[in-house]
């Protein structure tokens, strides 16, 4: 599908709007769609996408900002008409072969009303593309704006609900405003949050942005870290275990184990291929990852550090351990811990980890760990937000549904 998205400015222009466009162009490109940015002001930053500048749809062009004076006094500029139909000029070859115009805040805010005009008329032309109204801001409902705001038009097009366009708010508060200032019902205007992109937020490198997007890491809850060699002192069957009766509670759960076979020991590659076999009793070929797969070699220690940084909680089975340097590192980033009682843990751990046997039954385990993580608010919150307002999942969950609207 071939989308453009429009706003006032683009990146390197600093602003929530901007970051919000330059975000959701990304997640397009990502999903297979072609897009393009119309901008007042920017510059292309990602080859995958053009930005393409059209001085005139800016908030700061002279010829905006001098309809804008007289907007502001309740005046219409005698050669507003005129700029309108400039705007409608630059805008036409712009939209030649886009399916969707995705319009950020110009149909809601009075910073270059000529151009909200503009895509009203092309609104209502046939031919043209689908408009999808992008409201973060509402001016009407500001106070701040009310004495640049005068009933008729074009004041009035920043509250009326436009026949044929889809309208679009970033939350449940923005949604009840534009209801009630266009008198429409709630339902016919999506909410669909603003998100965070995750990997760049947590400065994830390479091999677990990779990782984290071919195994779905971004949507487990909870995700378990198991930092360890496959060896049979670290008893991880025990922790596929456990993750089997944690999907009875919790189907999203996921485990992680990092590391490779033990290097001295022959006998590990079968207690590798022991724990794969395992995995597919149990059926958790799609949950229970063994990073040994992806890299026979073990991943990169930076690999690891990431992982730590996306999961909810480090999971230690060990039936032996000399130290422990896994409690240090989950202790460092805040993570729950979850390890057997053995002496050297808990001398690192103290108080701070929940304890359980090495023989103990998988299901005691899986509901200590319930227990834990839902007692704690800011694990719920953090799961809350990377289930809900990633932009991976802002896109699955909201974004390709609305780019189906009739």
């Amino acid at each position: 599908m071939q989308i453009a998205l429009l706003h006032y400015a683009a990146p390197p222009v600093v602003g929530g709007v901007e970051s919000v466009l330059a975000r959701q162009a990304q997640i397009l490109v990502q999903a297979g769609h072609q897009v393009r940015i119309l901008a007042g002001r920017g510059k292309t930053w990602d080859p995958r996408f053009a930005v393409r500048t059209l001085p005139l749809i800016d908030s700061r062009h002279p010829e905006v900002l001098a309809a804008k004076a007289e907007l502001d006094r309740g005046c219409l500029p005698a050669g507003f008409a005129a700029l309108v139909e400039k705007i409608k000029a630059v805008l036409r070859p712009e939209l030649e072969g886009v399916d969707i115009l995705i319009a950020h805040n110009v149909a809601s805010l009075h910073k270059n009303l000529a151009l909200t005009a503009a895509l009203y008329e092309y609104s209502q032309e046939p031919g043209l593309p689908r408009q999808i109204l992008w409201h973060h801001d509402l001016a009407w409902t500001t106070p701040r704006y009310q004495a640049e705001l005068f009933a008729g038009w074009p004041w009035d097009l920043l509250r009326s609900a436009w026949p044929g366009v889809r309208q679009v708010v970033v939350s449940e508060a923005r949604r009840e405003e534009l209801a009630g200032l266009m008198t429409i019902p709630v339902h016919e205007i999506a909410v669909v949050p603003a998100g965070v992109d995750l990997a760049e937020f947590l400065k994830l490198g390479k091999d677990a942005r990779s990782l984290a997007e071919k195994l779905d890491l971004y949507q487990a809850d909870p995700l378990l870290l198991a930092p360890v060699r496959l060896t049979p002192r670290k008893n991880l069957a025990l922790a596929i275990r456990i993750l089997a009766e944690l999907r009875k509670l919790h189907p999203a759960a996921v485990l992680v184990i990092t590391g490779p076979p033990g290097a001295h020991n022959p006998a590990n590659a079968a207690y590798f291929q022991g724990l794969k076999d395992l995995r597919d009793e149990l059926g958790l070929a799609g949950s229970a990852h063994l990073l040994a797969e992806h890299y026979p070699e073990g991943l990169p220690d930076e690999g690891i550090a990431d992982l730590y940084r996306l999961a909810d909680a480090l999971l230690l089975p060990s039936r032996e351990e000399g130290f422990g340097i896994p409690i240090l590192e989950a202790g460092l980033l805040r993570l729950p811990i979850f390890c057997t009682g053995l002496p050297p843990l808990k001398s690192l751990a103290g108080e701070y980890a929940v304890y359980f046997s090495p023989d103990a039954l998988p299901a005691e385990v899986a509901n200590a760990i319930t227990s834990r993580l839902e007692g704690d608010a800011l694990v719920r919150m953090r799961s809350r937000v990377r289930s809900a307002y990633t932009w991976e999942a802002i896109y699955k969950q909201h974004i390709a549904p609305l780019l189906e609207f009739p």
